[in-house]
């Protein structure tokens, strides 16, 4: 066995341990409401285990490829590294393509969590619009977040293969991107009222189960005595099911923008799931003041923008020097100035008219 596979599993194994300390599984004490402090506490430990793992691609990089000598590093870097110049010393050029990596890894995981925010605002309005109790809300939202992740890992892989094969993809990347971020700018803040009956999700779930029309409890399924024994599920489920469906749409946005960083499929996976799997706990942790951002969506708009002119324009950037450090930077500013100005010059409140 590899030792590639052997670092997915031990990954995947990680991962999910985590997840169900957070989601209290070793705990005797069922669950509930999660607190404002709770929240903080789980952020910083997603965010904590993030940056820990930037400095773990920084020196171990090598087993996400299993590369183990100079041609197998040769082919990785014709494969998703083009534009990275090594020299002939394996030695230094392992060490220059771990740092390589570690910097898209960190870069796009920036841009995936800032992005992430905007899904929050969603999942707001769909658990209002389905009627779900405060107390089911993270269990429901580990559960989608799973769901999205699978979801997630085929999307990255399929686009990664049609980039490979069709690197004009690209170009077509980043002009959606730039229509997004502009329309991001230009829209206004309304939210629009999420159809319960007709949501394709939902649709789709009603077609191929039982779908039970109340809640029931905090379960997903149940066998109903009256009506034959049948196993149904859910709108608790349901909920899950539109969770994962709603991520993935977003995916649409993240996943585009994060290749214009890397083409390497390994970093877009593991940035997706270190910003997917800390958006539970900042879920909790910025519910209640994210009327505080005011103009974070104008920077995310911003941000998408760059994003794609910089897809379109990648070689005529490439041939000015412009690297992945200066993108970092670039994001940093975009997000800081974003933050930094709802902060400092927050909105004035409508006065309700006489």
């Amino acid at each position: 066995m590899s030792n590639e596979v052997l670092f997915f599993g031990a990954f995947a194994i990680f991962v999910i341990f985590v997840m169900l300390l957070d989601l209290g599984a070793f705990s005797p004490k069922k669950a509930g409401i999660v607190k404002f402090k709770e929240a903080a506490f789980w952020s910083a430990i997603w965010v904590g285990l993030s940056i820990g793992f930037y400095f773990f691609l920084r020196n171990y990089g090598y087993f996400i490829h299993d590369i183990s000598d100079a041609s197998h590093l040769d082919t990785i870097q014709q494969l998703y590294y083009k534009n990275l110049k090594l020299g002939s010393d394996y030695a230094e050029n392992l060490k220059i393509f771990q740092n390589n990596m570690a910097l898209e890894y960190i870069t796009g995981y920036l841009v995936e969590y800032s992005l992430s925010v905007d899904n929050i605002f969603v999942f707001i309005l769909i658990f209002n619009s389905f009627g779900v109790r405060k107390k089911n809300y993270k269990d429901v939202l580990v559960w989608g977040i799973l769901g999205s992740i699978v979801l997630r890992f085929i999307f990255i892989f399929l686009g990664a293969a049609l980039i490979q094969k069709f690197e004009w993809i690209l170009l077509v990347f980043g002009a959606f991107l730039v229509y997004t971020g502009i329309k991001i700018l230009f829209s206004k803040d309304e939210e629009e009222d999420i159809d319960t009956k007709n949501h394709p999700a939902v649709k789709v779930t009603s077609r191929f189960f039982n779908v039970y029309e109340k809640f029931v409890s905090d379960r997903f399924f149940f066998r109903h005595k009256y009506r034959a024994n049948k196993l149904y599920i859910t709108p608790l489920f349901v909920v899950i099911v539109v969770i994962a469906f709603t991520d993935v749409i977003f995916a649409v946005d993240s996943i585009p923008a994060i290749f214009s960083i890397t083409k390497d499929p390994y970093i877009v996976f593991f940035s997706n799931v270190f910003a997917i799997m800390g958006l539970r706990s900042m879920f909790f942790f910025l519910v209640n003041i994210i009327d505080m951002f005011a103009y974070l969506k104008y920077g995310l708009g911003v941000l998408l923008t760059f994003i794609g002119v910089k897809m379109l324009a990648h070689h005529w950037l490439e041939g000015i020097g412009f690297t992945n450090l200066h993108s970092l930077i670039v994001i940093v500013l975009i997000l800081g100035v974003s933050i930094g100005a709802s902060l400092l010059f927050p909105p004035k409140e409508e006065k309700p008219a006489n």
